[in-house]
């Protein structure tokens, strides 16, 4: 006969953020054990088996920390944790919960949700240069504007640079209206709505006019020397192996730099080498620069953008 454990929520709030979006949380909790949670109230029911019951009973409490607080808690929270569980990392999970990196205008706190994001982070925070690779909805890029916003705000940087090739996906930019800004600033478009939720978005035009916040695409990087400066050079993938060099060579006194993209989106022509591919070969062995690559597990949009990924993997092997 299946057993049950009754866990008590502290409040509403708390009761939300662990049950997720449709009870979507519920369900990949589930999955991951076997054992059947329902929610009623701020009462969160398990049954099971004994085995079944004690791990979702110890997978709920290892998100403790998050749901507690009312903090919306991911698919890639539960999976990490799960696997946290598994590997006997523990430790390792509540020093990636308890490091919080930014809080939004909103309030949301923003952390590192997997492990491999956590190595990313400290990566960034270490080193010089950081190349990070993975598909789409990893934070690639959203993390490292976290951590540049930051800097900036702790005046540890004088100005923050955020530039990615203006390559079509498809489409051409001559076709578009406006002049070149107005073109490109749809490719830009992902970095602004980054900034805009750490600073309001009416202080940012003054920044912009004062060099003190760049957004612009890589070919205004040409000849200039970047000091004091935080670079993120986003959909690298798009880059000319020239332009990946040129860019590069910008790195001065007192920055960093972060370069991201996704290998298996590349929008250059057939014939056309990547930049990031051929830097990540040229590189690999050079001292103080980081590595970082993310796969479909640390993608954190939403849980059906990770299924995408996973199927177009299969598809392409």
């Amino acid at each position: 006969m299946a057993d049950a454990l009754t866990i008590q929520l502290p409040n509403i709030p708390s009761a939300i953020a662990l049950v997720g979006d449709r009870e979507e949380n519920l369900k990949l909790l589930s999955q991951q054990t076997g054992a059947s949670l329902v929610l009623r109230g701020q009462e969160l029911r398990i049954s099971g088996t004994d085995q079944e019951i004690s791990l979702a009973s110890r997978l709920v409490r290892s998100l403790e920390k998050i749901w507690t607080k009312g903090n919306n808690i991911s698919s890639a929270d539960i999976l990490t944790a799960r696997q946290a569980l598994d590997t006997h990392r523990e430790e390792e999970l509540q020093e990636l919960q308890r490091d919080i990196l930014a809080k939004t205008r909103r309030g949301e706190e923003i952390r590192a949700k997997t492990f491999r994001q956590k190595q990313y982070i400290d990566a960034i925070r270490k080193r010089d240069l950081t190349f990070c690779i993975g598909p789409a909805g990893t934070g690639k890029t959203y993390l490292a504007v976290v951590v540049a916003v930051q800097a900036l705000l702790a005046n540890q940087v004088e100005k923050l640079i955020l530039t990615r090739p203006a390559v079509e996906a498809g489409e051409k930019l001559g076709f578009l209206p406006g002049d070149l800004q107005q073109k490109v600033n749809p490719y830009l478009r992902p970095l602004y709505d980054a900034i805009y939720e750490f600073i309001d978005p009416e202080k940012v035009p003054n920044l912009m006019e004062r060099g003190i916040i760049e957004v612009a695409p890589l070919a205004y990087m040409r000849g200039r020397t970047l000091n004091h400066a935080f670079v993120i050079v986003d959909e690298a993938q798009n880059t000319t192996p020239a332009q990946m060099k040129m860019v590069l060579t910008r790195l001065g006194f007192r920055s960093r730099m972060v370069i991201t993209g996704d290998t298996t989106q590349t929008d250059l022509p057939l014939n056309q080498q990547s930049g990031l591919a051929v830097a990540l070969q040229i590189l690999k062995n050079v001292e103080g620069i980081a590595f970082c690559e993310f796969i479909k597990k640390d993608v954190v949009r939403h849980a059906l953008v990770q299924r995408i990924v996973a199927a177009y993997e299969q598809h392409e092997k």
